[in-house]
């Protein structure tokens, strides 16, 4: 089988793989859509993010979806042709943090093409993948691409959930990629009476007010436009803080409200913090990683139609274009998100 394997920055390979074959617990999956990511897009670029570094060759992936070609020993509820959207999220089940329900912060976590542990932890971008039968969610009437989104839709329902109340709330979302969407409609699925949305990208911007923002503001092009929702020591209940860079942060904490949260949720490397603006307005500031219990959820809600990403799509290429796919992911001005086509 072939597979998108990165060696170091920009020297992005296809590959042929041994497939593998489900053991008792595991599912064989032929692949049919991964969405490209910005860790992805990390490693491809830079050859990692923050002190997380390319050591060996990977497999890059982890916004898959695909359909069940063979059932290892054991496996009910699935059946062979069914579409799955599959978690990329293996926790051990074994360590403390697993057995206090935080599974995301597993001890000996197994979260595909990931360059924290060394070895690495392969990839998902592969034309057939064994899986644990506990990471793939049935996703019947969904389009295989839209059966992808389930795993960044997870990471902004996790955001959602911690940033704790959302009905009526006013909130602010730095940072308009796929992230940013996403936090949009999770953040108007719970409920927030009006949302803003920040970015230097005006074709960002645009899918950020198709995906319900009431207000698209560009950074580049009016720098100071946040500045009146910090009168009065603040306007916003809630900020989703998905750029990773300081200087969004910062803006969206001048424009909190006292006792506001903040969401963290791009990962940027090391930021600078204005901790005597944190202090003087009591804001709270929460990281949100990964996620877990909320990927058949984020299923569920795009198989009842709820939250629809099928809009933030916007390229989708075959497997032999892989390295188009990444460029193409790479030019905020014309892509959202990226997706390869593996069957």
């Amino acid at each position: 089988m072939r597979a998108v394997v990165i060696h170091a920055p920009k020297d992005l390979r296809i590959e042929e793989r041994e497939a593998g074959a489900p053991g008792p617990g595991e599912v064989l999956v032929r692949l049919a859509a991964g969405g490209v990511c910005g860790s992805d897009l990390h490693y491809y670029n830079h050859g990692g993010f923050g002190a997380v570094r390319l050591k060996e060759p990977m497999i890059l992936g982890h916004e898959v979806s695909g359909h069940v070609e063979a059932l290892g020993e054991g496996v009910e509820g699935l059946a062979p042709g069914d579409l799955v959207a599959i978690s990329p999220s293996r926790p051990c089940g074994r360590c403390r943090y697993c057995a206090e329900g935080l599974r995301n912060h597993c001890l000996n976590m197994r979260f595909y093409g990931s360059a924290m542990p060394f070895p690495h932890i392969q990839g998902a971008f592969r034309e057939m993948l064994v899986a644990d039968a506990s990471q793939c969610v049935k996703a019947e009437g969904l389009a295989p691409g839209v059966a992808a989104m389930a795993e960044p839709l997870s990471v902004c329902l996790h955001a959602a959930r911690r940033a704790g109340e959302l009905l009526g709330r006013k909130v602010l979302v730095t940072g308009c990629g796929p992230i940013g969407a996403l936090c949009i409609l999770a953040a108007r699925r719970a409920g927030a009476a009006e949302i803003v949305v920040t970015d230097l990208s005006a074709a960002a911007l645009a899918h950020g007010l198709r995906a319900g923002a009431d207000r698209a503001v560009n950074v580049a092009e009016e720098p100071e436009a946040l500045a009146p929702y910090a009168a009065d020591k603040g306007y916003f209940d809630v900020l989703f803080e998905c750029t990773g860079a300081p200087q969004a942060l910062a803006a969206g904490i001048a424009a909190l409200r006292p006792r506001g949260v903040i969401v963290q949720v791009g990962l940027g490397g090391d930021m600078n913090v204005p901790l005597q603006a944190l202090t003087a307005k009591e804001l709270d500031l929460r990281g949100a990683f990964r996620f877990h219990e909320e990927f058949p959820v984020a299923v569920r809600l795009m198989q009842a139609g709820l939250i629809d990403p099928a809009p933030l799509i916007t390229h989708t290429m075959p497997l032999d274009e892989a390295e188009e796919a990444f460029l193409a992911a790479s030019d905020r001005s014309r892509a959202m998100k990226t997706q390869i086509a593996f069957a």
